[in-house]
């Protein structure tokens, strides 16, 4: 299980063949990496879905592999356009996820490899960033020249990049880090980078031309992929407003949203998580949450109430559908602003 949807096995996979399974979404959300928070979001886990579900169903239409099977509506699995209903289910295939043994921060991915064979779940994040908006963490690890950008220091609002940038970062660690190219080459085993980064590069042009067909601007965001019979096919969930971040008209549609409002109504919290991730690091600790004495707070109920019309009006626009009962886009952007 995750921090926001559950896992479902059917039928295990094996080192020879893939399995069957779901996930299943809930309204549990997660910033900072801290794990479930403590409200839920009415409707996210649907409009999560349902979004992952499109974007998986236009990769098919490019010919990208994925583990993609379709929704579960009524107790089938059927395409998207056949649920009646806003779906909570997704049917997928399933590969092998070995354990990552480590003692503190050092992580052994040969043991990784050495169990997972030909059939595994990358232990990577691939990143694809049109866009440097606020909140990226690109912003504190490398200067806007190093992307042939003029600025001396990155402005206070988002900034377009020249051309989509790629990067690499951990999936399983406790405490997730960007690697150089070789880095991530040792971490993904025998599933090539070059391929992975081609798969990241079609995913996040097939994203950003659907969004821009919404009126959505689509900034940044990542894939997981699976590596099985020489083959990487797309994985996990992909396209929604907790995996990317979009826009529109100039103001952020994700979760970055809810991070934000965190970082100006609970600073003393996300300080705390801060320290906690940097004394982890100096004690070599795996899991920072333990050096965190600050716990969240619940959020105010018209919070609740505007991210929830976030997640499922821009499903809605998304969709080309009105799956939700939601407000329009733009009534909800403008509550958004209002936060």
């Amino acid at each position: 299980m995750t921090s926001v949807k559950e896992f479902r096995v059917e039928e295990a996979a094996t080192p020879e063949r893939l399995g069957r399974g779901a996930f299943v979404f809930t309204d549990d959300y997660s910033v900072f990496d801290w794990g479930k928070m403590p409200d839920p979001i009415p409707e996210k886990g649907a409009a999560l879905c349902a979004m992952g579900a499109k974007n998986f169903e236009l990769l098919e239409g490019e010919g990208v592999p994925t583990h993609y099977r379709g929704v579960v509506s009524d107790g089938e699995v059927v395409p998207l356009a056949d649920a009646r209903e806003p779906p909570r289910e997704m049917a997928i295939d399933l590969t092998q996820v070995p354990e990552l043994p480590h003692e503190g921060r050092e992580y052994d991915y040969d043991a990784f490899h050495a169990e997972a064979g030909g059939n595994y779940l990358i232990p990577l994040e691939i990143v694809f960033r049109n866009t440097v908006p606020v909140g990226s963490s690109l912003r504190s690890r490398a200067d806007p020249a190093d992307f042939g950008l003029s600025f001396d220091s990155w402005p206070e609002g988002p900034v377009d990049l020249p051309d989509p940038v790629v990067e690499f970062s951990t999936k399983f660690e406790e405490s997730d880090r960007y690697l150089s190219r070789e880095e991530a080459q040792a971490v993904a085993g025998v599933a090539d980078i070059e391929e992975l980064e081609a798969v990241a590069r079609q995913v996040n042009r097939v994203i950003t031309d659907h969004a821009a067909e919404a009126g959505l601007v689509h900034e940044d965001g990542k894939i997981e992929c699976l590596y099985f019979d020489g083959e990487v096919r797309v994985a996990d969930v992909l396209g929604t407003f907790d995996e990317n971040r979009f826009s529109y008209d100039g103001q952020q549609l994700s979760k970055e949203v809810i991070r934000q409002y965190h970082k100006r109504e609970q600073p003393a919290w996300v300080e705390a998580v801060s320290e906690a991730k940097a004394r982890a690091k100096e004690e070599d600790v795996a899991d920072w949450r333990t050096l965190c004495a600050v716990k969240p707070e619940p959020l105010p109920s018209a919070v609740i109430e505007t991210a929830s019309d976030m997640y499922t009006a821009g499903a809605n626009a998304y969709l080309g559908r009105e799956l939700f009962d939601a407000p329009d886009l733009l009534e909800a952007v403008d509550a958004v602003r209002s936060l």
